[in-house]
């Protein structure tokens, strides 16, 4: 929209007002229309009078049309001089009218067809009449999306208060039928209930002022009653209105075939003229408050349901002593443990009371609390009042009363119902309707007076009080049912409930009983406050009176059988608001309006195609050419998860700001770490920051930024306080940007609704255990209203404009920029969308608007970070990746949040990595309620255990108890946060031992993590470890430089995602044999496989590769398991798997069948299958039957071809016995057997070698290498002792890679032993480092060293 300007076509009084309305906000309005009088109060207002149609549309921004009859829409749009013809086909035309929707709609599809497009939005204008709105200019507008944006600056500017009904046009015409319903049946129940009133003989001015501040109230009783009474409301013009709107109202229901019960009766009164009512003088014998009362030391309490409990425990409050009495004993604890006394019936209540209060459900409940077994009258002290509060007949009070006196005991009577519900009961705020004689009101005074906040006592004795009650009763019963008709109505037009619920609480067919009840239709929640058999009770006392005192109560009458079909179907125990049911069931309509949960994969399905070009190059061209600098404030350290090579600042001076303005980055993160902060704190800490950035910008010459108050994408964190601070030091905004979509944690904004996914659902977010959160709890799920919820109504739902997917992804970034060009300066914009392009479309617009000068404040998730910078993302982060895959410390994992979803994280993590990580659980009761010794003894012990872990290179998991405490408040809450963080804080600075990694799960204990127990200033997002999951190094300042630090999001990932993350960056797991001859083929280097008998033994290996960072295979013989059994074995698997470096467990030499078969179960890497001294075939079935049994179970066969000479522990092969390996049945050894490791016979020998040195076949060597290469299969020599260091050498170059050492490791221990030690750890020490030094020179000789 180029310019500010409205065109008016047509104007009368309302219209008028809305011109005003608009000039006074700055545009400039034109109008054209006929009669004179209008037009000179136009342009009194400052409008300019245009002579024709097409003049006044010229170069407007909208077209505001009034419409009477509907042949206007074709002579005013489509004639010759129409408004057709100067019209821009851009500009929406807001249709103000009366006339049916259908010729609107058909207007909508003519102009489609001439224009291409149209944008059409329908208005209804009405005064608002609620206490907080009375008279201003409220719209109820409904249209397309795209129509209702571009209209909805110039409609928030017409009015006060806007509601928006997106989608088929004709909203207000029909929330018009929908108030007119209620307040036709309102009028006639107003009447119905006064002439009750008065043949029950209570003067009608009593009855209007009790009922005008009860319960039965509404706009219609309150407003036309005190005109019937006084004889000035003009009967014929009144009632033929009524029955004018009412029966448009009923023939759209006909049409519908849809029953309103309730507005056919009121329709047929009307006609009949059954409203009678004539001018009363306006004298009163009413008394509003008990001026004198007696004290009372001793209360009885019968009947402690959901109104009495209220009322009893606020007597409690009011320091009276109260004993109390139910049916339902879990009551009677609940009711102890306020402080009440209690007793077993109604007599033990009664015996000592001074006041005895009555407050059960009906007349026979009453009767048998007074008369039944073990009832109350019988013992009663003499001189006992009885304050009865239970609705119940007037005929029953007098009969009460009667039989009382007749106790000779001067038992008092006060006859005393309440009204107010359940909230006001506890308050001590009801309305109470007393009567009975002078003695027993003052008696009784101080009971009534404690528990009411409106008295009102009633001359004429007992029953006058049941007789006002029965007639407010009258009128509440009606007043629900007919808001039951109406929002069924409402559901059937098609309306949306809540949106309907708001508009009508505004308008005259309000009542408090709508107000009150109706949340629970729309909410679907029938938590019974007042049951509806309560109202089939209460409305049967009604039409039982109607009856007796023949008084015609059609509308009561039909409600009481409303209330009796509701208990008929099952419904009489739940909610009366359930009455709504009874209309669902007929019709098939729903009333309610919560959101649904919705399929996703439907709902995504259900868009339009995204915008079919990636953006990602031009955002990062705009991006140059803008040169503003993204600064992002992070409220947690979790808002990182999108990102990669960008800093991120712990720190907000001004010289790290300069510092990092001067290296001109497109973006970077400080963190804030506000969420974590009250209110106040997090106010002053953004308006800080705000400060130091400008102060920082205005050092570095052409800096410019936009600010993005980077938070939660469930909608939790500080706004818009934050949004607040930045504005009070960086000015105002264009507008600000509402933008929480987030992909990887499953956020969607759809039609301005946030969701959540779950599963293959998406939950709008105010139904998710996010929106309960203790701190930054919400209700609504509509981003719109959800602004309004926490401005507390400042920016209103109606103000609050948005971005469609529609325009996303048919307009593209051009249809963004001029949307963001034409909004009112102060905006707050909201953006939808389900795919990281709808983002990136709308960031492309945005740089495009902040190039013609626009300036927005942003409040967002993660995903807009990265389309705004043009960030292309990569695969996860792995420890490869980073080069610590071979590092063997432990990591840290340490658990802080306490969402629904990290707790089954952790329970997933336990169970999926228990054997791998260690547990610390720290109680967060002792951190944060208990004393402070408690507390540092908490810390203390949770530090030490996680230093003994790490150091035993376990992976540990230090988490806070998962049992949830919450203050009081918000603040107390913020407090316990705090405290457990702080915590956690101290725990890790008292660890000394340096982690592999660090997760922090949660985004105030990662935070705090961070900056305070790590201290770092700033660090490096490298990538993401999982979708969603940042990945930081941590600066050189830190306490620990280079560490990778894992923050996870508290509300991020799958329940699985934890353990999976945990695994992936988990400590190297035991390699597998093959694994390291395989990387030994590679890197054409041999592993040594040393033979151990002990523990000295095994030790030595393992520190010798540690030392070196060497593969090595810890290798079992035959004789040594028959010595050291399983617990040899199971050393060796321990060390393998304790070690820093890759170590397998070999046994050696299984020349048994039976033998290997057992070695098989134990967990080993990789077995010798020895059948060298049998023949061939022989050997190959033996070598088959035992690789078989062994890949089933992944482990690895070496083989022998051939047989070695020489003498290996006591098992000797003498010369005449040995033989070569026979190149000729290598081929067919390996495919029939399958081996993955062939032992060759070269000339090599068991032992010691001859005194003319070894004479190995090097030729057959290196045919036998190139044979078993193309198999993938690895060369292995034994009898490596002894042979010189050339020698060795020459076999690693033709292809051996593996050699079996034993003897001069052997012989090493063996001659430790020589050497007398004065103790046997002495000697243990010695050996190990003997056998060590010849373990070490083997590995530098083999060429392993250095290569773990």
């Amino acid at each position: 929209m180029a310019a500010a300007t409205v065109g008016f076509i047509g104007l009368d009084e309302s219209s008028l007002v809305l011109a005003a309305k608009l000039i006074n906000s700055g545009y400039s309005v034109k109008a054209h229309e006929e009669l004179l009088p209008s037009v000179d109060e136009f342009v009194k207002i400052g409008g300019l009078r245009c002579a024709t149609a097409s003049v006044a549309v010229k170069g407007v921004a909208a077209l505001v049309l009034l419409i009477t009859y509907p042949d206007q829409l074709t002579n005013i749009i489509f004639s010759q001089d129409g408004a057709l013809k100067g019209l821009s086909k851009d500009a929406p035309i807001i249709i103000y009218s009366t006339i049916s929707p259908v010729y609107i709609q058909k207007l909508e599809k003519n102009l489609a067809e001439s224009l291409g497009t149209a944008y059409i939005v329908d208005i209804y204008v009405s005064k608002a009449v609620s206490d907080a709105m009375n008279g201003k200019t409220m719209i109820i507008s409904s249209g397309r999306s795209d129509a209702i944006a571009k209209a909805q600056p110039i409609l928030n500017a017409m009015c006060d208060r806007l509601h928006i009904f997106e989608g088929e046009l004709g909203a207000g015409s029909k929330v018009k039928l929908v108030n007119e319903l209620l307040e036709g049946i309102h009028f006639v129940a107003s009447v119905e209930a006064i002439s009750l009133g008065a043949q029950a003989g209570i003067h009608p001015w009593i009855l209007y002022d009790i009922i005008s501040n009860a319960a039965g109230n509404s706009w219609v009783f309150k407003n036309h009653i005190p005109k019937l009474l006084r004889g000035n409301q003009t009967k014929n013009h009144f009632l033929n209105t009524f029955l004018q709107n009412l029966g448009i109202v009923l023939d759209m229901a006909k049409s519908l075939t849809f029953p309103l019960p309730l507005l056919a009766v009121a329709y047929q009164q009307l006609l009949a003229g059954a409203s009678q009512s004539r001018g009363v003088d306006d004298d009163s014998t009413l008394i509003k408050i008990v001026l004198k009362s007696k004290t009372v030391s001793r209360v009885g309490f019968i009947g402690l349901g959901a109104m009495g409990f209220g009322m009893a425990s606020h007597l409690i409050k009011s320091n009276f002593v109260v004993t109390g009495y139910d049916v339902y004993k879990p009551t009677l604890s609940r009711f102890e443990n306020l402080g009440g006394l209690i007793g077993s019936s109604p007599a033990e209540v009664s015996k000592e009371a001074e006041i005895l209060v009555i407050m059960v459900t009906n007349e026979a409940q009453a009767e048998s609390a007074l008369y039944g077994d073990l009832g109350a009258v019988s013992v009663l002290p003499p001189g006992a009042s009885i304050i009865l509060s239970s609705t119940v007949s007037p005929a029953f009070i007098s009969q009460l009363e009667r039989r009382l006196k007749n106790e000779n005991k001067n038992l008092k009577l006060i006859d005393a119902p309440v009204s107010g519900g359940v909230k006001r009961a506890s308050d001590g705020t009801l309305t109470i309707m007393a009567s009975g004689t002078d003695e027993a009101l003052e008696h009784a005074g101080s009971i009534l007076s404690a528990l009411s906040e409106k008295l009102y006592v009633l001359r004429g004795g007992c029953g006058a009080g049941s007789g006002v009650k029965m007639v407010n009763q009258l009128l509440a019963g009606v007043h629900i049912a007919s808001a039951a008709e109406a929002m069924a109505f409402g559901a059937r037009l098609g309306l949306n409930s809540k949106l309907l619920f708001d508009v009508l609480t505004h308008c005259v067919g309000t009542s408090w009983m709508f107000e009150n009840r109706v949340p629970h239709m729309v909410n679907n929640d029938y938590t019974p406050l007042s049951a509806l058999d309560i109202f089939v009770k209460d409305l049967g006392i009604v039409t039982r009176e109607c009856s007796s005192r023949r008084v015609p109560l059609h509308i009561a009458t039909v409600a009481h059988q409303l209330f009796l079909s509701g208990s008929a179907a099952g419904w009489g125990r739940i909610d009366d608001s359930a009455v709504v049911k009874v209309y669902e069931a007929l019709t098939g309509v729903k009333v309610e309006g919560k959101l649904a949960a919705l399929n996703k994969e439907s709902l995504l399905k259900s868009l339009p195609s995204e915008w079919p070009f990636d953006l990602t190059d031009d955002i990062c061209r705009l991006e140059k050419l803008n040169s503003k600098t993204l600064v992002v404030l992070d409220d947690d350290p979790t808002g990182t998860q999108t990102v990669h090579d960008i800093d991120v600042l712990t720190e907000w001076n001004i010289e790290s700001l300069v510092e990092q303005f001067r290296t001109k980055p497109s973006c970077f993160f400080i963190l804030t770490n506000s969420r974590a902060l009250s209110s106040e704190k997090a106010t002053a800490l953004i308006t800080s920051i705000c400060r130091n950035l400008q102060s920082a910008a205005n050092l570095v010459e052409h800096t410019e930024y936009t600010v993005v108050l980077r938070g939660d994408s469930t909608l939790r964190g500080h706004f818009p306080e934050e949004a607040d601070a930045a504005v009070s030091v960086l000015g105002e905004m264009d507008a600000w940007i509402i933008c929480p979509f987030f992909l990887q944690g499953g956020r969607y904004t759809i039609n301005d609704i946030h969701y959540v996914a779950e599963d293959m659902r998406l939950v709008p977010a105010g139904d998710t255990e996010f929106a309960k959160d203790a701190a930054f709890g919400y209700k609504c799920s509509n981003l719109r209203e959800w602004v309004e919820e926490k401005t507390g109504g400042r920016i209103l739902a109606s103000s609050v404009v948005s971005i469609s997917i529609e325009l996303l992804r048919k307009g593209g970034p051009d249809a963004v920029f001029e949307h963001l060009c034409s909004l009112p300066k102060g905006s707050v914009c909201i953006v939808n969308a389900a795919s990281e392009r709808d983002v990136a479309v709308f960031a492309a617009g945005m740089i495009q608007a902040e190039q013609k000068g626009k300036r927005f404040l942003c409040r967002t998730a993660a995903s807009f970070v990265s389309a705004r910078v043009g960030i292309i993302p990569k695969a996860p982060i792995t420890p490869v990746d980073l080069g610590i895959d071979k590092e063997s410390s432990g990591g840290l994992i340490i658990v802080g949040s306490y969402v629904p979803k990290t707790t089954k994280q952790v329970e997933e993590l336990k169970i999926h990595c228990s054997s791998t990580i260690s547990s610390i659980e720290i109680s967060v009761d002792k951190l944060a309620m208990k004393s402070l010794e408690e507390r540092e003894e908490e810390i203390h012990r949770a530090a030490e255990l996680a230093d003994i872990f790490l150091g035993a290179c376990k992976d540990t998991l230090i988490m806070t108890s998962r049992e949830l405490i919450t203050g009081k408040t918000p603040s107390e809450s913020l407090d316990i946060n705090f405290k457990v963080s702080s915590a956690l804080v101290e725990i890790v600075r008292k660890i000394t031992t340096r982690p592999r990694y660090i997760l922090a799960k949660g985004g105030i204990t990662s935070s705090d993590i961070a900056t305070k127990a790590l201290e770092a200033k700033r660090a490096k997002i490298v990538g993401q470890a999982l979708a969603g999951v940042p990945l930081w190094q941590l600066g050189t300042e830190s306490r620990h430089p280079g560490v990778p630090y894992i923050v996870f999001p508290g509300n991020v990932g799958d329940n699985k995602a934890l353990a999976d993350v945990v695994k992936s960056w988990a400590r190297p797991i035991r390699s597998s044999t093959k694994q390291l001859l395989l990387n030994a083929e590679k890197g054409k280097y041999a592993i040594g496989a040393f033979n151990v008998y002990n523990l000295e033994g095994i030790e030595a290996v393992v520190a010798a590769a540690e030392e070196l960072r060497s593969p090595a295979i810890l290798q079992i013989h035959p004789s040594a398991l028959k010595q050291g059994g399983i617990p040899l074995v199971a050393c060796c698997i321990s060390a393998a798997k304790q070690a820093r470096v890759p170590i397998t467990v070999h046994f050696d030499h299984g020349n048994s069948k039976k033998e290997l078969v057992e070695v098989l179960q134990l967990d080993l890497d990789s077995v010798m299958v020895d059948g060298s001294e049998l023949n061939f075939t022989e050997n190959i079935t033996y070598t088959k039957f035992v690789t078989n049994l062994a890949h089933a179970k992944g482990i690895l066969v070496e083989a022998e071809l051939g047989r070695l000479s020489g003498t290996e522990d006591e098992l000797t092969v003498e010369d005449y016995e040995a033989k070569l390996t026979d190149i000729g049945q290598a081929q067919e050894f390996i495919d029939e057997t399958g081996i993955d490791a062939l032992a060759v016979c070269i000339g090599n020998v068991h032992g010691k070698y001859p005194a003319s040195g070894p004479k190995l076949r090097l030729d057959l060597l290196k045919d036998l290498h190139d044979l078993c290469s193309k198999n993938g299969v690895c060369l292995v020599l034994h009898g490596a002792s002894g042979l010189p260091e050339e020698l060795v050498k020459e076999c690693i170059k033709h292809g051996v890679r593996k050699f079996n050492v034993n003897t001069e490791v052997r012989k090493a221990y063996m001659d430790s032993l020589s050497n007398p030690r004065k103790d046997l750890v002495h000697v243990m020490a010695s050996a190990k480092e003997a056998m060590k030094v010849v373990i070490a020179e083997k590995m530098h000789l083999f060429g392993s060293a250095g290569k773990a």
